[in-house]
């Protein structure tokens, strides 16, 4: 009886599993399904812990700038006592007199005794600027310098203890389509970040006249501007500098000083308080298909000169109309902003190799550069075309 009574028990088992076929694959296909899943969220999650990790690298080293007593129009009510954020006292004393805040921007510490840098219009014509850390710790600038031309200014200030510096990236290695990371002070709201990537190289704006910008999808909006744009690895490769907008606020496109640019002005005003830039005095053509043509030269061979000032250094080193310069100081040149950027960064009266073809030969000048102060310095008609032809364009202050 108890052997029956077993086999029928066993054989119940039977029946039940027979009656339930699907639930050991409902226990793959869940399984399988929680390992698809899986998949699915680890590049996002990677993603975000990149975002995460590269913000804790370089907030610590971002500030925000006050400026006061500037030489610009403020409005009363809305425009400033209804934003959101910390607001600093509305005015300062200077030597008994009360100035009103009249600039804020954010700024990147780059030295431990205190360098920071940032746009120059930000601070420029500031009576006072003040520096709030990001432990919100205020310090009066000691030392204020701006380049208009670059749109890049340094402040410095000081105390005992060393300051937290930002780490520095490549600007020539971005590419577009490379993540990164905008921090700033838009309206007020100090340390926030946005992400984006890089939408553009290469970008030129009307009132920035020496160099070129990267252009991002990263949210840039008023207050942002002299913050850093930051790579995955939290490394700085550009300032924040300005937006295009028809209505003042972030829609799509900003722009950025790539830090290879920027960096190299920050170290000139540092140490002379202005930047010094070396020039030939020529004027310069892109050899593109119109110019090429009319030229009858290959398009793409180097740059045209376009003109050489009687008496510049271009002259006195045997430079002619219609040479086509294909190296400066060993450096292909790929266009005229491009032979610009070399040609300034060198040393003023330093000797250089200038590679040419002249009538179809090739040869090597040598070149005594002078100051950019030269009158002689002079923009070709094809570099003023394109420079007038930009979209509207706002300051990201």
């Amino acid at each position: 009886m108890k052997h029956r009574l077993a086999s029928l028990v066993f054989l119940g088992c039977v029946f039940a599993s027979l009656a339930n076929p699907l639930r050991a694959d409902d226990v793959s296909a869940a399984t399988e399904n929680a390992e698809s899943m899986s998949e699915i969220q680890a590049g996002p999650r990677a993603l975000s812990k990149a975002f995460r990790v590269a913000a804790r690298r370089a907030t610590p080293s971002v500030v925000t700038v006050f400026a006061y007593g500037q030489n610009v129009e403020t409005t009363d009510g809305e425009s400033e006592t209804e934003r959101p954020g910390p607001t600093p006292p509305a005015e300062e004393n200077v030597n008994g007199d009360a100035i009103p805040l009249t600039g804020l921007g954010s700024g990147v510490i780059l030295s431990k005794t205190g360098l920071i840098i940032t746009n120059n219009h930000v601070i420029a014509g500031a009576k006072k600027v003040v520096v709030q850390l990001a432990d919100e710790t205020e310090i009066e600038a000691a030392e204020v310098h701006g380049d208009p031309d670059s749109d890049v200014a340094i402040v410095r200030i000081e105390r005992d203890k060393p300051f937290d510096v930002a780490t520095l990236g490549d600007s020539d290695q971005m590419d577009i389509g490379d993540w990164v990371l905008a921090i700033g002070s838009p309206f007020k709201l100090e340390a926030t970040v946005s992400a984006g990537i890089v939408s553009a190289k290469n970008r030129k704006l009307p009132r920035i006249r020496r160099g070129r910008l990267l252009q991002t999808d990263a949210a840039i909006n008023p207050g942002n501007s002299g913050g850093p744009l930051v790579d995955l690895d939290g490394k700085m490769i550009a300032i924040n500098t300005a937006i295009a907008t028809r209505n003042g606020g972030y829609q799509g496109i900003g722009f950025a000083i790539p830090i290879n640019q920027a960096k190299w002005i920050a170290d000139e005003l540092a140490a002379h308080g202005r930047v010094r830039r070396a020039a030939l005095g020529i004027s310069l053509a892109e050899l593109n298909t119109k110019v090429a043509k009319k030229v009858n030269l290959p398009v793409g061979l180097g740059i045209l000169v376009h003109q050489v000032i009687a008496g510049s250094a271009g002259a006195r080193a045997g430079l002619k109309p219609m040479d086509v310069i294909l190296e400066f100081a060993g450096e292909r040149v790929l266009n005229p902003s491009n032979l610009r950027e070399i040609i300034e960064r060198k040393p003023i009266g330093s000797m250089q190799n200038v590679k040419i073809s002249r009538a179809g030969k090739e040869m090597t000048l040598q070149v005594e550069l002078a100051s950019i102060e030269d009158p002689t310095l002079q923009k070709s008609d094809e570099e003023e075309k394109q420079e007038g032809e930009s979209a509207e364009v706002k300051s990201a202050e």
